[in-house]
């Protein structure tokens, strides 16, 4: 195989910036492995290549940044969060990459302003969504409304992000203030069970479809859920439907995020009642995640359950989505040390858990959201950020080697007995989460980089 840069040409990359090219020649010089460096080449400037559309004044002396997932023309919020992640730490030296962080945490504060309800928007409200015969309140600008917990999660994840890598607390500003509030009272209301919630519930959704991971039941209301503590989320990070709706780790993602804002706001004594809301929020749903997300596992012991509803049910699995069990210590709601997660890690890797699949071609995690016999290359990406083992992590990189069919980047996911098989072509999320993984083991394993065939 000849191991040419599958990148677009410069003069047709949406957005370029001199450290992340910089970066990609460093970081390729310390892979002994051709084939790796290609993947990371092509895989890592991804997102900013084919799928950022960036403006460096909205009309008000702010920037504007718009990226799309990739194969689809709209931009989810937690997608465009997980896609511009691996950059966030260059903007502390360059500019430009400063200035797309900036616009973005703008457009999402905009987009929740829009509709806090809302996963995915496009950029202008002209175009019609393909879901507008949705049963539920779709506004123009809205692609689809899903709601989803973890989607309000990264747009503070962003932000937080940002303020790390840069120390400009100018971005707490009115517009974001604005949506921060919207954000903490729509998590607050959805802590409210449904037997507390006022009718008609502000949030319904039904599809009419022939899957049932597309829509809610009960006239689109979902299960009950009863007061936990945590927030309800009727949408998974794959865009499913959940079965009970309070998704721990939706709920893990924000509480530490929720802490984490709420600690920067303190420090800069802006808007310290929000800083407040936040602070005791992310305190009441981490509490409850320990007294009701935990289920004794005959085999494994205490885990974390996937979903609770708060009545004693629960399911037990893992997805290849993030946050998922998994991702706990990645998102920072548990070292990877901790008894408990231990044995949910050791769950979710095995055959105990019903979307975990082993085959000819890989092992590794899947979803429903595709179906059983797929592996998803976001799990194991997720597999190997999350260990400590160096052996399952060069397995991970040489099976997300031997699996990109020879397209030299990442795909939604494969099957597992014939990686050939494979969806979706451009999917910028696992492209550069996959610079992420490789970024992280050049500053933290780069022997393991070295010695790697």
């Amino acid at each position: 195989m000849a191991f040419n840069s599958l990148r677009p040409p410069v003069e047709t990359r949406c957005f370029t910036a001199p450290s992340i090219e910089t970066a990609i020649r460093e970081i390729c010089a310390k892979i002994s492995d051709p084939e790796l460096a290609w993947l990371f080449e092509n895989c890592f400037p991804n997102t900013l290549d084919t799928t950022v559309t960036f403006a460096a004044d909205d009309g008000t002396g702010q920037p504007d940044a718009f990226v799309i997932t990739g194969d689809i023309d709209a931009m989810w919020l937690r997608d465009s969060t997980n896609q511009v992640w691996p950059y966030v730490p260059f903007a502390a030296h360059d500019d430009k990459i400063r200035a797309l962080v900036r616009g973005l945490v703008r457009r999402q504060a905009a987009c929740v302003l829009l509709d806090p309800y809302a996963n995915a928007f496009y950029r202008t409200a002209e175009k019609i969504s393909e879901w507008k015969s949705d049963h539920t309140e779709m506004k123009p600008g809205v692609h689809e409304r899903k709601y989803e917990l973890d989607s309000l999660a990264a747009v503070l994840r962003l932000a937080v992000g940002y303020y790390e890598a840069t120390k400009d607390a100018s971005i707490f500003d009115a517009h974001f203030l604005a949506s921060l509030r919207c954000v903490l009272q729509t998590i607050a209301n959805e802590q409210r069970g449904s037997a507390e919630q006022p009718y008609p519930l502000p949030y319904s959704f039904q599809r009419t479809n022939r899957s049932a991971t597309e829509t809610l039941i009960l006239e689109g209301l979902g299960h009950p859920w009863q007061r936990t503590g945590m927030s309800r989320c009727p949408f998974r990070p794959s865009d499913d439907a959940t079965i009970f709706q309070f998704l721990v780790p939706a709920n893990a993602m924000a509480a530490v995020n929720l802490e984490r804002i709420a600690k920067i706001l303190k420090q800069h004594q802006i808007a310290p009642e929000l800083a407040g809301q936040a602070a005791a929020l992310g305190e009441e749903i981490a509490a409850a995640i320990r007294s009701h997300g935990i289920v004794n596992h005959a085999r494994y012991g205490p885990i974390f359950a996937y979903e609770v509803d708060g009545f004693g049910s629960c399911h037990l699995m893992d997805e290849a989505n993030s946050p998922d069990l998994l991702s706990l210590p990645y998102h920072g709601f548990f070292p990877s040390t901790d008894p408990v997660y231990q044995n949910t890690r050791r769950f979710a890797l095995s055959r105990g858990n019903p979307y975990y699949h082993e085959g000819p071609a890989a092992k590794g995690l899947g979803s429903p959201h595709i179906g059983c016999g797929w592996i998803w290359p976001l799990g194991l990406i997720v597999q190997a950020i999350t260990s400590s083992d160096d052996e399952e992590i060069l397995l991970c990189l040489r099976t997300l080697k031997s699996t990109h069919a020879g397209r030299g980047f990442m795909h939604e996911a494969f099957r597992m007995e014939n990686a050939g098989k494979f969806t979706r072509h451009w999917f910028a999320w696992a492209n550069t989460f996959f610079g992420e993984l490789i970024l992280r083991l050049a500053d933290e394993r780069p022997d393991l980089l070295k010695t790697m065939k």
